[in-house]
């Protein structure tokens, strides 16, 4: 099955879809991963509700990382397309990690999730390389892990000067 215009029937067709595409996050006809971007914080309620310590919330981020890699792959081999901009698991889950590490409040909220879409975005070295080079699930889902990184730093940078 190759498509470039993956509907609910293309979703619900294969468990892997449902999570890559998140939920059907994806299928958003305007900025499909802004969307994605925005369920990382029920994800990060969730994970943080489910287990209150920080190492047990890194295992299920990375377990939530494995996934995507499988996800994203499958997915991407069956629509023709490594990395299709509905598929937006990555997004989510590196959102979720920004979020275990940004400052409490509204306020610090709000810039993580602004610096995590302008790398996811703009992908400075390495993010762009890794995207360019990376053309598999691990691609997919390590490029946004790389954005994470960006905006933890500066989230990080900012706390301190605050």
């Amino acid at each position: 099955m190759t498509t470039l215009r993956p509907d609910h029937k293309f979703l619900l067709a294969h468990p892997a879809h449902l999570i890559a595409f998140g939920f059907g996050s994806g299928l958003a006809p305007k900025a499909p991963g802004t969307v994605g971007t925005l369920l990382g914080w029920p994800l990060y309620w969730l994970v943080v509700a489910v287990v209150p310590d920080l190492p047990n919330q890194l295992i299920l981020l990375i377990a939530g990382f494995l996934l995507g890699v499988w996800a994203c792959g499958k997915t991407g081999r069956a629509l023709g397309v490594a990395d299709h901009g509905g598929m937006v698991w990555d997004e989510i889950v590196a959102f979720a990690l920004v979020l275990l590490f940004t400052p409490p409040g509204w306020l610090w909220a709000g810039i993580a999730f602004l610096l995590f879409r302008f790398f996811d975005i703009i992908k400075p070295w390495p993010i762009r390389l890794a995207d360019r080079h990376l053309k598999n699930g691990f691609g997919v889902m390590f490029d946004d892990l790389l954005a994470a990184g960006y905006a933890l730093a500066l989230i990080k940078g900012l706390q301190w000067l605050v």
